[in-house]
């Protein structure tokens, strides 16, 4: 399939229907606006809309500010590069939402990720998550990445792979010498979303002193294995500078940017 082909199953099947929102969270459609969110100490919200804000954008955004005000809430609006208005990230930052680091939408088929070959390195052992011991080492390393919060995606996490165990999948990857006690050096998701034929990886950070060993691309072909035997066609990922290339010299398809704005009350 054609990028452009890629990008309109995407938009019809997973933001029209708004089938990627977390597990867990409470969904809300406010007219033109998708949102998603959870409540209390920790909690946060999600909006975007992908049929556009029609003629009142500012009141739209407004509304939406004044939400999560009410409830105390930081959230994310995540905005695509074709979204309406075409401004609509001038307008959010005129609202007082900070602008974050923009990503390419990766999208592609499942089998052209297969038809490559990719081998985990001998010197590491990957396996899928179990307990919060392993969660807490995925926390370690994202937080030491990203510094997103250690116990945020910790407890996000687990949480959710307790609550919905069909629909998400994690795993780790460990330096074979040292065992299962061990750090993580590298730690990425899959997310399963039924009915859409798409599975949304994330995560893939690797602790600096691993890369450039294939670890990411034999975490991304384990996850393409796993969406292949459950049925899933396609694969969509918010990629980063860092992990577009790779993405794109495996088969895959930079279809749009997004860009994510944030508010914190």
């Amino acid at each position: 399939m054609t990028p452009a082909e890629l990008l309109e199953v995407f938009h019809r099947r997973i933001r029209l229907p708004d089938a990627d929102a977390i597990p867990g969270w409470k969904q809300e459609h406010d007219g033109a606006v998708y949102r998603s969110y959870v409540e209390g100490p920790d909690g946060a919200g999600f909006v975007e809309a992908p049929r556009g804000l029609g003629d009142d954008a500012d009141e739209v955004i407004a509304h939406e500010v004044e939400f999560f005000r009410q409830r105390g809430l930081p959230f994310e609006w995540k905005t695509y590069a074709y979204d309406e208005p075409a401004d609509l990230g001038e307008r959010l930052v005129r609202a007082g939402f900070s602008r974050q680091d923009p990503e390419t939408l990766i999208l592609g088929e499942v089998d052209r990720i297969l038809q490559r070959p990719s081998a985990l390195p001998s010197k590491v052992v990957l396996r899928e998550a179990d307990g919060p011991a392993d969660y807490h080492r995925i926390g370690v390393l994202t937080d030491s990445l990203w510094r997103n919060g250690l116990e945020r995606i910790e407890e996000r996490l687990a949480a959710e792979a307790r609550m919905f165990p069909d629909r998400l999948s994690v795993f780790l990857v460990q330096d074979a010498l040292k065992g299962p006690d061990s750090p993580a050096v590298s730690a990425a998701w899959i997310r399963f979303h039924p009915g859409t034929g798409f599975a949304s990886l994330w995560g893939g950070g690797t602790d600096p002193e691993w890369r450039r060993q294939g670890i990411y691309s034999a975490l991304l072909a384990h996850r393409a294995r796993l969406a292949k035997e459950r049925g899933y066609e396609f694969l969509r990922v918010d990629a980063s500078e860092d992990s577009r290339p790779i993405l794109q010299k495996l088969g895959l398809h930079a279809v749009t940017t997004t860009t994510p704005y944030e508010w914190t009350p």
